[in-house]
């Protein structure tokens, strides 16, 4: 099983349901979207998905959840004449930066020496092996913090 990061930039794609949509994955613990995949080589039903805010403050780690697709080609979230990789993912979490208080990035410093890449580019990058069991365990203690 690998770990992936999937970004939101509210610049670029207002999530205009976001409220309504961490609503729904409190009350039924799940949340199930599509989202698009620069790593759909490696990416497999089962794998870890975190999902963090760009582009607009507060940026840092906003839900997790798991990978339930194959990586499938569907047209691209911004242009209706272009196609993309996506996946399917059921959030388990789910926070609303604009209304409550999510993982900064400044919080996701880890022990090893491997640099991770918080604010990516491209949505669903690997997260490298070294910071998967850190970030899990970060993750744990501001959820219930």
């Amino acid at each position: 099983m690998n770990t992936f990061l999937f970004a939101w930039n509210p610049k670029k794609w207002p999530w205009d349901d976001l409220a309504k949509d961490v609503r729904t994955c409190t009350k039924y613990g799940k949340l199930g979207e599509s989202w698009s995949c620069s790593g759909y080589k490696l990416i497999q039903p089962g794998d870890r998905a975190f999902l963090v805010r760009v582009g607009l403050e507060p940026k840092g780690i906003m839900g997790s959840g798991f990978v339930t697709s194959e990586p499938y080609i569907d047209k691209h979230w911004r242009k209706e004449d272009k196609m993309a990789h996506r996946v399917k993912i059921d959030f388990d979490t789910l926070l609303d930066p604009d209304n409550e208080p999510i993982l900064a990035l400044d919080q996701l410093k880890f022990k090893t020496r491997v640099k991770q890449v918080w604010t990516p580019q491209s949505s669903g990058i690997l997260i490298k092996k070294e910071v998967e069991g850190e970030l899990e365990a970060l993750w744990d203690r501001f959820l219930i913090a």
